[in-house]
């Protein structure tokens, strides 16, 4: 393959057939370019639904879930006091004193889903004791496995859940970030008192449904 060029009356020609030989790699090397980046966004973990704003299939879901008793729900303690500058509730590895409204109003939503199917669990530490006290007027089974859940969260999860009888777990922020790891989502930076939802319709495999923040309630139930 020749070029030829002319300026000005010069003619000179260019010889290309020593760059035919380079064609097909850089054909492949902007293949590559594409398909890398393409690849990756298609692997990359799901995120995990937001049941709020509007999330009008999520919520329907949640509510049929929940009256058929499939769901198990990790909810995360109220604002702890030790990460905190607000007054304590009762020592420094509690709640504060203004997170009790928070836990009573999250208490006030399960119980309009009902808890007459529900089986509670919280961890043994002070946060979460006095949350799921706030939450729900009493303290459920307290079990290490709520804290000590590195690795382990998704099966001892589903080795407490009844068939019929929904799971509510009071727990800890690293709970729910290691069952959305066990589930290969990526994982969400959940508030205080947010709730996190898996529907389990035994024996099939257990499936993320999402999450509400506490402070998001109302937009679901209202929907």
């Amino acid at each position: 393959m020749e070029l030829r060029l002319s300026l000005f009356g010069v003619s000179r020609s260019i010889d290309l057939s020593g760059l035919t030989r380079y064609r097909n790699t850089a054909v492949v090397l902007a293949s590559a370019l594409l398909v890398i980046p393409l690849t990756l966004f298609l692997l990359r973990p799901v995120a995990v639904p937001d049941l709020a704003h509007g999330n009008v299939a999520g919520a329907r879901a949640l509510q049929a879930g929940w009256a058929r008793g499939d769901m198990i729900v990790l909810v995360r303690h109220v604002e702890r006091c030790d990460h905190s500058h607000a007054p304590c509730l009762s020592g420094n590895d509690g709640i504060t004193d203004r997170s009790r409204s928070v836990a009573v109003a999250v208490g006030a939503q399960f119980e309009r889903l009902g808890l007459d199917k529900a089986d509670i669990y919280n961890s043994p530490m002070m946060r979460t004791v006095q949350t799921a006290g706030y939450m729900f007027n009493k303290v459920g089974n307290s079990d290490d496995w709520l804290i000590n859940c590195k690795g382990t969260m998704l099966r001892d999860a589903l080795a407490h859940k009844v068939a019929g009888r929904n799971l509510i777990l009071v727990t800890h922020s690293e709970c729910m970030a290691q069952l959305e790891k066990d589930l290969r989502l990526s994982s969400s930076t959940l508030g205080y008192g947010a709730s996190l939802f898996i529907t389990v319709d035994m024996p099939h495999t257990p499936r993320m449904l999402g999450y509400i923040e506490a402070s998001d309630w109302r937009s679901v139930t209202t929907q």
